[in-house]
C-alpha cells in the first residue's frame, strides 16, 4: 500500500461536529449547528453527511449551513445511513457535519470529474508540484460507467496520491457536493502534506481457502480455475454442507480478488451474480482476466469484528500526534447488518480513538488508495 500521507511540523488543525436526525431537516440542521456553536473565522472547510431522506432538499440544507457558519468551502453526499462520532444514523433524516480550521493553502476542492483523462487537474499544477503527498477525500456517482477509471486516473494524477471516500447511497437523487450541488462523476477534496492523516481499511470477509488463478474466463464468467471447472474449485473451497444447499451461500460467500501490489494481502471482494451448476461455471460482480489471483471468502459478523479491532488497533499505533477529528466511509452491508444495533460500530471507533469529531456515511461502493471496494469501512483521522 502507499504509505499514508505525512509531514512534520505543521500547525494543528481543528475540527467541530454537528450532528441530529430529525423528520424535518430544518430542525436537524438547527440542532446541529446548535451543537456547533460559534464558528471561528480561520474555520474554512466543511464537510457534510446528509441522509437521503433530505435529497431533494440538500442545496437548501448546504446554503443553510454557509450562511450560518461563514464556511464556503464544502463537500459531502447523501447516504442511506450517516455517522458521526458513536452515532449511526439509519431509516431516518439526519445531518452529520464537521467543520475545519486546516492550514492556509493546504487543500484544493476538486470540480465534478467525468473524464477519465482529467483535464481539470492541469488548473492545479503548481499547485501540486509544491507538495510531495497528496490525500483526496472524494465521493462518486455509483451509476457512473467510468468511476473506477476516475478513481485510478486521479490517484495517478496527484503526486503520490491516496484517496479515501465512498460512492453516493440513495433511493433518490444521488448528488454530491463540492462548492455546489451537482449529479455524476466524481468529486470531493485534495489535502497536501501540511494536514496529517492516517488512513486504514477493514474488510467484512475474510478468506476461507488459499488463492487459486483463473485460468479461462469471458468478461465476468469464469470457466477454469487452475485449470479445472471453476464451480468445482468453488465448492470444495466451500465445503460439502454448503455446496449441497446453495440458497445458503447468497450474502454470505463472496469472490475475493487479491490486489496484485498490495504488502496487507488486500482484496476486493464482489458478488457472485451466478452459477452454472450444469458447464460448471461461475459469474461474479466484475471482470477477470487469465492469470488473475481469486479466492473466496465469507461474510459474518465475527470476522468483520476482528478485522475492524484489528485495523483500529494498526491506525492508533501509526498516529504520531493526538488524534483530532476523523472521517469514516463504511458499506451498506455493514452497520446493523454485521455489528447489531447500538451504533456498535462507531462505537469501537470511539473506543481505539477517543471523543473525537467524526462524520461519514454509508456508502454504495467504498474508495481506498486506488481502487472501489465492497464491503469495507475506510477510516481517515486527522491529527496533530
Amino acid at each position: 500500500m502507499t504509505p499514508e500521507p505525512h509531514a512534520a511540523g505543521c500547525p494543528s488543525a481543528g475540527f467541530l461536529l454537528g450532528h441530529a436526525a430529525s423528520d424535518h431537516w430544518e430542525e436537524a440542521a438547527a440542532r446541529c449547528l446548535q451543537q456547533i456553536g460559534t464558528v471561528p473565522d480561520d474555520y474554512n472547510l466543511g464537510f457534510l453527511y446528509v441522509a437521503d431522506d433530505y435529497a431533494g432538499m440538500l442545496p437548501a440544507i448546504l446554503d443553510r449551513f454557509r450562511r450560518a457558519t461563514g464556511i464556503q468551502d464544502w463537500v459531502g453526499t447523501l447516504g442511506m445511513g450517516v455517522c458521526a462520532t458513536a452515532t449511526e444514523y439509519h431509516q431516518t433524516g439526519a445531518i452529520s457535519a464537521l467543520l475545519c480550521n486546516l492550514p492556509p493553502d493546504s487543500y484544493r476542492l476538486l470540480p465534478p470529474l467525468t473524464d477519465p483523462r482529467l483535464p481539470e487537474l492541469a488548473a492545479y499544477t503548481d499547485w501540486l508540484r509544491q507538495h510531495p503527498h497528496h490525500l483526496a477525500v472524494v465521493h462518486g456517482d455509483p451509476r457512473s460507467p467510468v468511476i473506477p477509471q476516475l478513481i485510478q486516473g486521479l490517484a495517478r494524477g496527484l503526486p503520490n496520491g491516496y484517496l479515501v471516500g465512498g460512492l453516493t447511497s440513495s433511493r433518490w437523487d444521488e448528488v454530491q457536493i463540492a462548492d455546489r450541488v451537482f449529479q455524476g462523476g466524481l468529486s470531493g477534496v485534495v489535502f497536501s502534506d501540511r494536514v496529517r492523516v492516517v488512513t486504514g481499511i477493514t474488510q467484512g470477509c475474510c478468506p476461507i481457502a488459499g488463492r487459486h488463478v483463473i485460468t479461462d474466463c469471458d468478461r465476468n464468467i469464469i470457466r477454469r480455475i487452475d485449470d479445472r471447472p471453476a464451480l468445482d474449485v468453488f465448492f470444495e473451497d466451500i465445503g460439502e454442507i454448503l455446496a449441497r444447499d446453495l440458497n445458503r451461500i447468497a450474502g454470505y460467500i463472496f469472490a475475493a480478488l487479491p490486489l496484485p501490489h498490495s504488502d496487507r494481502g488486500d482484496y476486493l471482494v464482489r458478488n457472485l451474480v451466478g452459477l452454472d451448476t450444469r458447464n460448471r461455471l461461475l459469474a461474479i460482480g466484475d471482470m477477470v482476466e487469465p492469470g488473475q489471483a481469486i479466492q473466496f471468502c465469507r461474510r459474518d459478523g465475527r470476522s468483520a469484528w476482528e478485522d475492524l479491532e484489528r485495523m483500529l488497533d494498526d491506525v492508533r499505533t501509526r498516529i504520531q500526534g493526538r488524534p483530532q477529528g476523523a472521517l469514516y466511509f463504511s458499506c451498506l452491508g455493514r452497520g446493523p447488518h454485521l455489528f447489531g444495533n447500538g451504533s456498535e460500530e462507531l462505537r469501537a471507533i470511539q473506543r481505539h480513538l477517543g471523543d473525537i469529531p467524526l462524520a461519514g456515511f454509508y456508502a454504495n461502493g467504498e474508495i481506498c488508495h486506488d481502487q472501489l471496494y465492497g464491503y469495507t469501512g475506510v477510516l481517515a483521522v486527522f491529527h496533530d
